[in-house]
């Protein structure tokens, strides 16, 4: 407080001496012009949030599921277990309620057992004032009893009408009663979201329903590693063990997200949770209303990401950009239409691919049997493939066919740090290379102070291509390097593979 009191007494001569010149100029008759000094600039948010909150509570919903489960003794104590399916086990926290000291009354005769409830809670909101509400995968788990509860208390029992572990999402369906009526809020366009935009979030925090929180939108496009379509919005808004399934909304009162997980070594908000964008949910909703199951593209790649070193290796235009194939299953809708391994997918269906991480998102909302254009480079050149698309669970039952290979010269060759020898029959035992890797070198040794160390290349792999050419044995891998250096490039692109037949591209510099 002294220092502002001395800031004030600061000032204070000033403005006297400003006030009395002014009185002498009034006197005087003379006009003085006194410039106003700019206010220091301060971020502000919306003056206040209960109109949007009363407009949208209501939409609003907790989720009960409740699973019963054969109970377990250890040291003669029931412990609980978290449901099936429940991908954030940090996130979200499971209540459970014991009936009593053992097995719930009349459950000890049990053909299977004594069995017990255990009763999760969440979030949801409505979308339709049908009955339709939306929450996430995880809160209902396997739970064979769902109850839906509005903001009013009232308690609906609710129906799956759909689920999806990949996106985390769930699709309910409860009756309304004639006298109560259900308000739905709209999905609302995650896209013109921007970093600093204000949002809410509504939810179900520790079982204390219709908790109202603000923040802003964080960044975008978050990548946490919990599934192969990470997509997060990222939010400040305080998100807590409960609130998973809630919806986060823009200043319109439309659903810019589903609020998913959170970041935090604690268990509570520290400002950092993650949301479904609507852009994605929306599209898993509409299948999961019209199929009860999402029916996702399938292209038939397996990808990598693209640095710059690969990309100077390739020949890439633009530097460092789409989706680097690195095998291409035999069956797969890719194979039919021409794709190869090395090939680049730079646009898909006339969306452009920036990186590897954004390709399986884009093929996954593409229609079922819709014909696409992809846009590849293949050595250096842009080629245009058409593709029919798969259903993703085909690839899920394909098999690569095992199929022997003739000997492969055995000259022992050192190149890039690595020592080299052919594919034979002693390799693959001393390796325990598998039929699959059809063809190659086998990496016998690696110099720790190389770049092929630094790049995580093992002995017992084996080199494949080199710069794009099937190598058959070492002295074909040093013909290309040095091949390679002549035309001036600086790296060298190696597709190399596992012992188990796994590929995937390397880049080593030729400095």
């Amino acid at each position: 407080m002294r220092v502002a009191a001395n800031a004030v007494r600061g000032r204070t001569p000033s403005f006297a001496r400003r006030a009395s010149s002014a009185l002498a100029a009034a006197v005087l008759g003379v006009t003085v012009t006194v410039t106003a000094l700019p206010m220091p600039a301060f971020a502000r948010g919306p003056e206040s949030l209960a109109d949007l909150a009363e407009k949208v509570t209501d939409a609003v919903v907790n989720i009960s599921a409740s699973t019963t489960v054969e109970a377990s003794n250890r040291g003669g104590r029931n412990l609980p277990q978290l449901p099936q399916g429940t991908p954030f086990e940090d996130l979200f926290e499971e209540f459970f309620k014991r009936r009593g000291q053992g097995a719930p009354k009349g459950d000890e005769d049990s053909p299977r057992g004594p069995t017990r409830k255990s009763n999760s809670l969440g979030s949801g909101f409505i979308i339709d004032a049908s009955g339709i509400v939306v929450t996430n995968n995880h809160v209902i788990g396997d739970a064979n009893d769902i109850q839906v509860i509005l903001h009013d208390g009232t308690k609906l029992k609710a129906e799956i009408i759909g689920k999806d572990s990949k996106i985390d999402l769930a699709l309910l369906r409860v009756k309304p009663t004639a006298d109560r009526p259900l308000k739905a809020v709209p999905f609302g366009d995650s896209d013109k979201m921007r970093p600093g935009d204000w949002v809410m979030a509504i939810g179900n925090p520790f079982g204390l329903g219709g908790s109202v929180s603000a923040g802003i939108v964080s960044a975008r496009g978050r990548n946490i590693e919990s599934g192969p379509y990470d997509n997060y919005i990222q939010t400040d808004a305080a998100i807590n063990k409960g609130n998973s399934g809630g919806p986060l909304f823009n200043m319109d009162g439309e659903v810019i997200g589903i609020n998913t997980a959170i970041l935090s070594p604690s268990g509570g908000s520290v400002g950092i949770g993650f949301a479904v964008p609507s852009g994605t949910a929306s599209q898993v909703v509409d299948q999961l209303r019209q199929f009860g199951e999402v029916r996702r593209g399938w292209l038939g790649v397996r990808i990598q990401n693209v640095d710059e070193a690969t990309a100077e290796a390739l020949g890439l235009k633009g530097g460092a950009k789409g989706a680097l194939v690195a095998g291409v299953d035999e069956k797969g809708p890719a194979k039919t239409a021409g794709l190869e391994v090395g090939d680049v997918i730079v646009k898909f269906n006339g969306v452009p691919v920036k990186s590897s991480s954004e390709l399986p998102r884009i093929v996954a909302a593409t229609p079922v049997g819709k014909t696409v254009d992809v846009q590849i480079v293949r050595k250096g050149e842009e080629q245009t493939k058409s593709v029919l698309l798969g259903r993703l669970e085909d690839g899920e039952k394909t098999q690569v066919a095992n199929v022997k290979q003739p000997e492969a010269e055995s000259v022992n060759r050192q190149i890039l740090g690595l020592n080299l020898s052919g594919l034979n029959d002693e390799a693959r035992r001393r390796f325990g290379i598998k039929e699959s890797v059809k063809s190659g070198v086998v990496v016998t040794k690696v110099d720790p102070n190389s770049t092929a160390a630094d790049k995580r290349i093992q002995p017992g792999e084996v080199i494949v291509e080199v710069g794009q050419e099937a190598v058959a044995n070492p002295a074909d891998v040093t013909k290309r390097v040095e091949a390679l250096k002549k035309q001036g490039r600086k790296s060298v692109l190696l597709l190399v593979a596992s012992a188990s037949g796994d590929v995937r591209f390397v880049a080593i510099g030729l400095d």
